[in-house]
């Protein structure tokens, strides 16, 4: 597992680029015509935004908006947090940090676990919805020719539902001809070690372009069926 970033140490002014975050007033800035169950995005003469899913945590909700430049993260906003001062020193760092990672795939912000694991839970559903939307764009073309022989080398399969002792879970693969272009969960357990694993999991789907990965320690069982569904999905391809 990941080492864990202590809070204190990396929230000192000056070293962090607080310039990037913009925390909400009063814990929430949500609309309510806005939905908050799922990701959602729209493009802007700077890129595209896109805002994460909604996580509900014990400390409060959590979420946040992504602004990308083609597939690169240029910024990331918060929309949603708790109100607490450890999540106030751990948001400027987790940003800090996808920055340099370009994904989800971020350490744990020490003293500030729940709000980490919810923040990449948000941001890994923002980054699965550019990358969906990202494929849809570059699919579309005026030539029927063209758009025929784009659908064909681009599809969407969801793999099958296992059952674990934690909950279901379920992935949805897209494949670009036989390249495996993003992963993204349908479902999965609602556990903190479960949502720290699946962006690992997905990082190492992409990197390996098959179900051969290694077992996420502390999370073996969703990791067990994480692989399970991926191979069904990659078996359904064909």
């Amino acid at each position: 597992m990941k080492r864990a970033i202590p809070v204190v140490a990396l929230s000192i002014a000056g070293l962090i680029p607080v310039w990037r975050y913009e925390p909400s007033i009063g814990g929430t800035t949500t609309s309510a015509a806005e939905p908050t169950s799922s990701a959602s995005s729209s493009a802007t003469t700077s890129g595209t935004v896109v805002k994460g899913t909604t996580i509900d945590t014990d400390k409060g909700p959590v979420q946040v908006q992504v602004t990308f430049s083609g597939d690169k993260i240029t910024a990331v906003k918060m929309l949603q947090q708790p109100d607490h001062p450890q999540t106030t020193a751990a948001v400027p760092v987790l940003i800090s940090e996808t920055l340099k990672a370009q994904s989800a795939d971020i350490d744990t912000v020490s003293g500030a676990t729940i709000t980490s694991d919810a923040y990449k839970k948000s941001l890994q559903a923002a980054i699965d919805d550019n990358t969906e939307s990202s494929s849809a764009s570059s699919s579309a073309s005026p030539s029927p020719s063209a758009s025929a022989s784009a659908s064909a080398a681009s599809k969407v399969v969801a793999g099958s539902t296992v059952d674990t002792d934690k909950g279901p879970v379920q992935v949805q693969v897209t494949f670009a001809g036989e390249k495996i272009s993003a992963v993204k969960m349908l479902q999965q357990p609602n556990h903190p070690q479960t949502t720290a694993a699946v962006p690992v999991l997905i990082s190492e789907t992409l990197k390996a372009q098959s179900a051969d990965i290694d077992t996420v320690s502390g999370a073996t069982i969703t990791s067990d069926g994480y692989r399970e569904s991926l191979q069904a999905a990659i078996d359904a391809k064909g």
